[in-house]
């Protein structure tokens, strides 16, 4: 798995195309591998569904680096970056990511991001971390904070 993919708006987003191997029977969706130039090491693996319409955000984790691929079904993701000194500072990056736009999103610590299910089906969103999942780790704002200047209904 290379770089392939397009450039991300905020500094330490990655967005890269993944392998998809159909044939007859099905098919194979890749999404992480130990030699990929993204990857640093190994935390956790665990799985997120959001149904059609809903919305689930904001958080951000302090430092936790997580990979985001939706093999089922469809979101929006968003991407806020408020940290103090970033060149991106203020920045908000809109990723659509599914089956039909199969990619993997690396999203690093202390950047905000929510996301919706925009597919007519329930979206599943597997996350693969580079630590284990800490709840002490991380801070969450409603999805209405006006500190993030994005609205959920555009």
């Amino acid at each position: 798995m290379g770089i392939e993919g397009r450039s991300a708006i905020i500094q330490g987003v990655d967005v890269i195309s993944l392998n998809v191997i159909i044939d007859e029977r099905g098919k194979v969706m890749h999404m992480m591998r130990s030699d990929s130039p993204i990857f640093t090491k190994f935390g956790e693996i665990y799985f997120s569904v959001v149904n059609p319409g809903v919305i689930k955000g904001w958080k951000k984790h302090l430092r936790m680096t997580q990979h985001f691929a939706v093999p089922v079904g469809k979101i929006k993701l968003v991407i806020y970056d408020d940290r103090e000194g970033s060149s991106c500072h203020g920045n908000i990056e809109v990723i659509e990511i599914g089956e039909d736009s199969y990619c993997l999103v690396k999203i690093p610590p202390l950047v905000w991001y929510g996301f919706q299910g925009v597919s007519s089906i329930p979206a599943l969103i597997a996350n693969c971390t580079d630590i284990p999942h800490d709840p002490a780790e991380g801070e969450r704002l409603d999805i209405s904070n006006s500190k993030i200047p994005w609205d959920w209904n555009t």
